[in-house]
């Protein structure tokens, strides 16, 4: 029976390629010379530092581009708030992995609400549909794609 998987899942070693890239060119820009600004990685967690809240949001702006040119979708980052003390300024953003059970029951209900006669289950992080017609899952996976989802979907696994 033709299944495919819905994942949601970001290359950790792009990600650490693009802080690299990051901190190279910030470093080398005249902007930040003489500063202690830059950004680091650990585990599934980004933190960006500088001076101030305006130098942390030209690191942001360039860890995004670097991202983007990297093919990492910008909207897995979860950024919170710059939090400033003294004379240093840094933001922490959580890289977001996995589909979460309040969104794959959305997923669900979307996919349901097609009428398209698929079944859809959710297994741990990621949605799994299965259908016999391999048309069905195509035009499952079309609509998908038009819908919002705050998070960045893949469609893997697609068995015949």
């Amino acid at each position: 029976m033709p299944s495919f998987d819905i994942v949601s899942e970001v290359d950790l070693h792009e990600v650490n390629n693009a802080v690299d890239q990051t901190n190279r060119e910030v470093g080398t820009r005249f902007d930040f010379k003489g500063t202690d600004a830059g950004a680091g990685l650990s585990n599934d967690n980004l933190t960006l530092h500088a001076e101030n809240e305006f130098q942390v949001r030209q690191v942001l702006d360039i860890l995004h581009k670097k991202m983007a040119k990297r093919g990492i979708d910008i909207a897995s980052l979860k950024e919170g708030p710059v939090q400033t003390s003294g004379n240093r300024a840094s933001m922490a953003i959580t890289i977001r992995q996995g589909i979460d059970q309040d969104t794959a029951r959305l997923l669900v209900k979307q996919i349901k609400a097609t009428k398209i006669r698929v079944q859809a289950s959710i297994q741990g992080d990621q949605v799994r549909v299965t259908g016999k017609k391999r048309d069905d899952l195509q035009s499952i996976i079309s609509e998908l794609r038009e819908s919002s989802c705050d998070l960045p979907l893949q469609f893997v696994n697609f068995r015949d």
